[in-house]
């Protein structure tokens, strides 16, 4: 007998029709794979043919190697998928030499290979009606993917994690044809958290009897963050930084502040948003809420008319406004009257590319506006600023540039289930609309039926999903005049709808007490949400005078993009999502951003601007931006030009108002201009 059979660990017998294959193991690896014939004699089953496989030939050898191979071995084994009569042929055959044999599990496809892979409960993975090992489940798992599409990494990562975890392929299928089974979507669990807080009773609060009552009359204790802020100097006129998670009650701090302030005579409020759309709901709302006690206004871009017909009246006791529209009051040199406070809305804000710099300068300019009006009146004390956000991943450090104290609160009230499944684009809807249903068919024990928001990226994509439900469900945005808006929030209140569908860039501002969010997009327009962003809109699933829990779904599609400009696809932005970490609020300058700044400083505060840009949070390299000033004729001395004003109120890049210049110059349509400054966009 040849030398490399020697020694046998393991001789490994599997039935393949009607001859069996026989492998010899030796330290774990195979030495050999033959294929072996029984012959049936006077004494039983006898080796009749033994054939060694090299290849795609078959090399005969006698049958008493075969023999002599078996009385070597440590151990033989029959495959678990060996036939019972052949499984008995083959104990007789072995019988007649005195040698005993064992039936394993064993992995099916690596026994049809030749491949000894034993296989144990624990690390079998059912495939069909077989049992497989795990190296024959990944790669029958890869072949599914590519199937569905192209999976990035993480995507993979976690479903071949979910197939170990179940011990069942077709479980991992079913996923990928949008199964919703809990087991296997289920990411993660957010737990319920409290914080030993003393409420503060409202009738404690010795505020401006108008306001005093009407809190009275609405609640008998403030909510825990808001507790914390009156009890660390909200009516002394501290500055405050409130972080504290979605739907606590951080808005209700700035109004308290604000209308309080209004009424004792210290000066108007500012309500500040970044988007039109909230600052339309907000003044809507405060105009329900406020308006017998206040004037409300709003104020929104640089037109004296807001979307919704409603005339800016710069001498309005409360102005809700975006940031750009009260920027560019500032801009343009329009009296705000005394301010007595400023609420700024979502100031995590500061750390977003393209905008986090414009809300820094606005805040810079806006206190030089207040410190200036506090030296010219004698009987006006300055602006108490409150900042809130649910997302800061840095509120310490954020606070202390924003000279702020910091009020945190990090109550969870429910717990919430993270859940993720894989759909294509045109499966969503379908999905979407079983898990509507199952939630709406459930009632807490609270007795409230479950709801849902569906978060998508685009209006009309809200119309079509609404559309597509079984049960009665409303799509939601800006789009939507008031009447319609405040109907389908009654609707969605008095548990008429089972959902309504909106788009990403309303998150902050809905307010709906939902039990379930889900994700259509994980997109805003064409831009991937942030984690922040992502924070926010699931924080909006259970409400703990409602529900018992709240769900979050993200519907992934592998491999997509909504824009030729998103760099990753939606299946790694999910991960990225999900395991990210809050980021921290920082505002960040390149050169174009740092122009604008310093020339918007230098229009409001003239010789004063480099003292603006050095309390920005931000670092701006004034000398540098001084002088692209100058070689771009946007300023004269410490003056904006007539050229530098008109780049400055329409919040122009300097790319920008060269492009148009050049257009102008050229007498081109503009619609080429704005096509120019697309076509620029996009190269850079």
């Amino acid at each position: 007998m040849s030398e490399q059979v020697q020694r046998v660990d393991t001789l490994f017998l599997h039935e393949t029709g009607d001859t069996y294959l026989a492998v010899v193991v030796r330290d774990g690896k195979r030495v050999f794979r033959a294929k072996l014939e029984l012959k049936e004699t006077s004494a039983g089953p006898r080796p009749g043919r033994f054939r060694v496989i090299r290849g795609s030939s078959e090399e005969p050898r006698s049958p008493d190697e075969f023999v002599e191979i078996a009385r070597r071995a440590t151990r033989i084994r029959i495959s678990e998928q060996t036939t019972s009569p052949a499984r008995d042929e083959l104990r007789s055959m072995l019988d007649g030499y005195q040698l005993e044999a064992k039936v394993v599990r064993t992995c099916r496809y690596c026994a049809s290979e030749g491949r000894y892979s034993p296989i144990t409960a624990d690390t079998a993975v059912k495939s069909g009606r077989d049992y497989i090992c795990v190296d024959c489940a990944r790669a029958e798992l890869e072949q599914e993917l590519a199937y569905h599409g192209e999976f990035t990494g993480p995507a993979q990562d976690r479903l071949e994690e979910l197939m170990l975890e179940v011990q069942d392929i077709e479980k991992i299928k079913n996923l990928l044809k949008g199964e919703l089974d809990p087991d296997l979507t289920k990411f993660d669990e957010i737990s319920a958290t409290t914080d030993d807080i003393d409420l503060v009773p409202t009738d404690s609060l010795n505020l401006h009897p108008g306001l005093q009552g009407m809190l009275e009359d609405r609640f008998d204790t403030l909510l825990p963050v808001q507790s914390l802020a009156v009890d660390n100097g909200l009516f002394d006129g501290d500055d405050q930084l409130v972080v504290s998670a979605t739907a606590t009650g951080k808005t209700l701090i700035g109004e308290m502040a604000g209308i309080d302030n209004v009424l004792n005579g210290k000066g108007k409020m500012l309500f500040l948003v970044p988007l039109v759309a909230l600052a339309n709901q907000k003044h809507e709302d405060f105009e329900e809420r406020y308006g017998d006690m206040v004037d409300v206004t709003i104020r929104v871009g640089a037109s004296r008319v807001s979307a919704s017909g409603s005339r800016f009246d710069p001498s309005a006791d409360v102005i809700v406004g975006t940031y750009e529209g009260i920027d560019h009051a500032l801009r343009t040199g329009k009296d705000l009257g005394d301010i007595g406070t400023v609420v700024i809305d979502e100031v995590h804000t500061l750390k977003e590319e393209g905008r986090g710099h414009r809300l820094d300068g606005l805040i810079s300019r806006l206190k030089y506006y207040s410190d200036r009006r506090k030296q010219q009146r004698q009987n006006y004390g300055g602006a108490q600023w409150v900042y809130l956000s649910a997302t800061v991943g840095n509120p310490s450090e954020l606070a202390q540039k924003l000279w702020a104290t910091l009020i945190e609160f990090e109550e969870r009230p429910v717990p919430i289930e993270r859940h993720v499944t894989f759909a294509g684009g045109q499966e969503k809807p379908r999905i979407i609309n079983r898990l509507v249903k199952r939630e709406f068919d459930r009632k807490s024990s609270k007795g409230y039926r479950g709801q849902t928001i569906v978060f998508t990226n685009s209006r009309r994509r809200c119309h079509e999903l609404a559309r597509k439900m079984e049960y009665k469900a409303a799509p939601y945005h800006a789009g939507l005049d008031y009447g319609r808006r405040k109907k389908v929030e009654r609707m969605f209140g008095d548990q008429e709808i089972s959902a309504v569908i909106t788009t990403a860039a309303l998150a902050a501002g809905v307010d709906f007490p939902a039990s379930q969010v889900v994700f259509d997009s994980l997109a805003m327009g064409i831009e991937w949400l942030s984690v922040q962003e992502f924070s926010q809109m699931l924080g909006r699933a259970g409400r703990p005078d409602y529900h018992d829990r709240g769900k979050v779904y993200m519907l992934v599609e592998p491999d997509c993009t909504y824009h030729n400009s998103m760099e990753m696809t939606e299946d790694e932005v999910a991960f990225k999502l999900l395991k990210g970490e809050m980021e921290p609020v920082i505002t960040r300058y390149d050169e174009d951003a740092a122009v604008e700044e310093t020339l918007a400083n230098i229009t409001v505060a003239g010789k004063k601007a480099k003292k603006l840009n050095d309390r920005m949070l931000g670092e701006i390299p004034t000398k540098h931006a001084i002088g692209k000033l100058l070689e771009y004729d946007f300023i004269d001395g410490f003056a904006p030009t007539d050229l530098g004003r008109v780049v400055c109120t329409h919040f122009l890049t300097p790319g920008d108002a060269f492009t148009i210049l050049d257009g102008v110059r050229k007498e081109k349509h503009p619609y080429e201009v704005v096509a120019d400054i697309e076509l620029k966009d996009q190269e850079l």
